[in-house]
């Protein structure tokens, strides 16, 4: 029932207008990233409420099933309510959820989802653990399942352990993809912000390769002279 009660309270809280502007935001148009996705025009706030309310009380199953949802906003609220599960989950919840979220990934599949749900979910429950799940994510021919690798390593540079983010982003260093570009660029400049020398020690050999919006964003607090130099080719 607590998958038809959060239908319910979604439902209730759409916005039409709302979801136009979602929908060419998310680009939806055919060709574009998001094609073919629905949405019911609801900020995430709301979204967040309503997983707060429900997560203690929905199933597993019932989360699986929102996230088979054509709705947008039914997926992200069904990912909140994992991350929330997992959080407070002891081993056995949380092999669980991870065993859920690996087999409907298919269904993680836009920026947002991701960002909301890989660094939360699957980067902690890997800390410990073998991760060459994430080297098997960033060879995938999923846009989707790639974002997920490199931002499932969010968790380890808050540990202060960024290896495995170096590690992805050697491997997705010449990606074709843009948003992959800005995901990588990011969890690099997250490692910069804790250790510059880490960061740069990366860079170094590599910048020269690395797609412009990719360097951009990982240099993009480095001291503006600094910032110069990698963007002119100077280091």
């Amino acid at each position: 029932m607590s998958a038809a009660a959060i239908r319910t309270e979604l439902a209730e809280l759409a916005d039409p207008e709302r979801a136009a502007g979602m929908a060419r935001y998310f680009q939806v148009r055919p060709g574009g990233y998001g094609e073919g996705d629905r949405f019911l025009g609801i900020a995430v706030p709301p979204q967040r409420a309503v997983a707060k309310r429900y997560a203690a009380t929905t199933p597993l199953a019932d989360a699986g099933e929102l996230l088979g949802s054509s709705w947008h906003e039914e997926r992200l609220t069904a990912l909140f309510v994992l991350v929330r599960r997992f959080e407070r989950g002891d081993d056995d919840e949380r092999a669980r959820i991870v065993e859920l979220y690996l087999a409907r990934r298919d269904r993680v599949d836009n920026w947002d989802l991701v960002d909301a749900s890989a660094p939360y979910l699957l980067g902690p429950w890997l800390l410990d653990r073998d991760d060459s799940v994430l080297d098997e994510l960033a060879g995938s021919p999923s846009l989707w399942d790639r974002r997920i690798a490199v931002m499932a390593t969010f968790a380890g540079i808050r540990a202060g352990r960024p290896e495995a983010t170096l590690r992805i982003a050697d491997r997705l260093l010449t990606d074709p993809e843009d948003l992959l570009h800005k995901a990588v660029g990011w969890m690099l400049r997250e490692v910069g912000n804790r250790d510059l020398a880490c960061a740069e020690a990366f860079l170094g050999p590599r910048y020269r390769r690395m797609p412009r919006t990719m360097l951009r964003y990982a240099i993009e607090r480095f001291p503006a002279d600094r910032r110069r130099d990698y963007l002119a080719g100077r280091v």
